[in-house]
């Protein structure tokens, strides 16, 4: 029974990742109907600066590290957001008016651009997160010994998808962005600016990514520059389970997914662990090809 709880909360701190990634996949899917293939890659990208600005102001001794943690996180979403929008403005605006073929080529191409940049730049092999940031401490519940690093990650992720769920349901421009999910010529004549709220989507998911990217930095201690490619594919597989094109479904997905990993690595094998993703898509697309939650208009972004 501890080792279930304790496999519990690692896949729920995992799960926690795979659905802030996630989110940046059904974003641009409710409004665009476009999968953003180079997602997972900005994701990386936000990993990698995390990195860097770790090394840069905790072990200058500017900022302590829990400090410098706080403060480092919103500064990779903001430069997250910010390629998020350079990369709508360069790979996917200019082909908005062409078929669904040459953009989806485009954000193929911007994958295997961003990619290659990051391994210029950092090199082929894995990146280490400094161990001084890291916390390796353990917190003591009901006989279990859980990692802190472990509840900080699960706890950060769920603030960040409250804080994106209550943006989207509660402000006028989250009611701008669900109204251009739901019908763009009507938002036209209403008055929205649709490029706008476009440029907005494609920087809020990369701007969650991005965080996601520095927490499983800091959560497993090293990266490399190709693991957006498995953690992209996974976080799609998320989104699908939970229903493309939905908020919550992608919160629901990516937990449920994390969970599933983490019970069957255990008790199966380790090395099924990443056919466990898959297995459980399938299982859910046979009795809802929909996902979990389907794909409800009024559930769109």
């Amino acid at each position: 029974m501890l080792e279930l709880i304790q496999q519990l909360t690692n896949g729920l701190a995992v799960g926690g990742i795979y659905a802030l990634i996630a989110l940046g996949y059904t974003m641009v899917y409710g409004v665009l109907k476009l999968i953003n293939f180079a997602h997972g890659e900005l994701f990386t990208l936000g990993s990698y600066l995390g990195m860097s600005l770790l090394v840069s102001f905790a072990l200058a001794g500017r900022l302590s590290p829990p400090l410098a943690v706080l403060v480092i996180i919103v500064l990779i979403i903001g430069l997250s957001a910010l390629s998020g929008f350079l990369l709508e403005r360069v790979a996917y605006r200019p082909l908005r008016q062409s078929n669904r073929l040459a953009a989806v080529v485009s954000a193929l191409g911007a994958s295997i651009f961003l990619q290659n940049a990051i391994m210029l730049i950092y090199g082929p092999n894995y990146q280490v997160y400094p161990s001084q940031i890291r916390l390796t401490i353990a917190v003591s519940l009901w006989g279990l010994n859980i990692p802190m690093m472990r509840i900080l990650l699960f706890a950060a992720s769920v603030m960040l998808m409250i804080a994106l769920y209550l943006f989207i349901n509660k402000t006028k421009t989250g009611t701008s962005i669900r109204a251009v999910a739901t019908d763009q010529g009507a938002a036209k004549l209403m008055g929205i600016d649709v490029n706008r709220v476009i440029s907005l989507v494609f920087m809020i998911g990369p701007g969650l990514g991005g965080a996601a990217g520095m927490l499983l930095g800091l959560y497993y201690g090293q990266i490399r520059y190709d693991m957006g490619t498995l953690y992209g594919l996974k976080a799609f597989t998320a989104a699908i389970i939970g229903g493309i094109g939905n908020i919550p479904g992608a919160m629901l997905g990516g937990i449920l997914l994390g969970v599933a990993e983490a019970i069957g690595a255990a008790y199966i094998s380790p090395a099924w662990k990443d056919a466990f993703a898959f297995l459980v898509l399938i299982i859910i697309l046979i009795f809802r090809p929909t996902g979990l939650l389907g794909e409800r208009a009024a559930d769109k972004i």
